[in-house]
């Protein structure tokens, strides 16, 4: 692995992975690429309760990886990977926390219980997104602004004190290629606009459309029960 993103969730991370694999640091690891693949849905749900990650095993064909929840293992990352670089995906903590209070934050309570009890991957990741993130990082108080804040404050400079200067970039995305390749040592992609993507909008859109999914799958079995019921009789 050559780079790591150890920003929070919602503070430019999924922009961040694309523009690392337009530079040739890709694949990158995402939570996106774990809610496509169930093998490492449960291998991140043990992990949250408890088991030994292997990190060779999860990053197998990755050059990069951020968001949630590589960003909240910096410290073993550093050592495990001692040539790998960090950057810090910084953003103003009031636009950070009213756009994760709103998107992120939801997808524990987006869909019904029986739903998730009904897709194993779905209860496992939901249970190891809350097990790592929000009773683990934000102590189930997620709620309390202030709180969060400190938790918030306290990872950024945690970072610093940990990670070397030469190893670490304290980045906004809406800087652009600029100081993103001057600290990769890479040329910058030629006309190829910087990454600007999932919005909140975006994101609202996306969960809107998720949501949905339950009640279709009802409405599919009740449609299927009833030509069924009507071929037989």
């Amino acid at each position: 692995m050559k780079v790591f993103g150890t920003g929070f969730g919602r503070t430019g991370t999924m922009s961040l992975k694309i523009a690392l694999e337009k530079l040739g640091f890709g694949p990158c690891y995402h939570m996106t690429e774990i809610v496509l693949r169930p093998s490492h849905i449960k291998k991140w749900y043990n992990i949250s309760i408890g088991n030994k990650p292997k990190w060779d095993q999860l990053f197998n064909n990755f050059n990069s990886g951020v968001d949630y929840p590589v960003c909240l293992f910096y410290k073993e990352l550093s050592k495990k990977y001692p040539d790998a670089k960090f950057i810090l995906t910084m953003r103003d903590f009031d636009a950070w926390y009213k756009s994760t209070k709103n998107t992120v934050y939801t997808v524990p309570t987006m869909l019904p219980d029986w739903f998730q009890k009904l897709i194993l991957p779905l209860k496992r990741l939901i249970s190891m997104q809350d097990n790592l993130i929000w009773s683990g990082l934000f102590k189930d108080n997620f709620s309390d602004r202030k709180s969060v804040q400190i938790i918030y404050n306290k990872h950024i400079e945690d970072l610093k004190k940990t990670i070397p200067s030469d190893r670490l970039l304290l980045y906004s995305v809406h800087e652009g290629w600029g100081p993103l390749c001057k600290f990769l040592n890479v040329d910058r992609p030629g006309n190829v606009s910087f990454p600007k993507v999932n919005s909140t909008n975006a994101i609202l859109r996306n969960f809107a459309i998720i949501k949905t999914i339950p009640y279709i799958l009802i409405l599919s079995i009740i449609a299927l029960l009833y030509f069924f019921f009507i071929k037989i009789f």
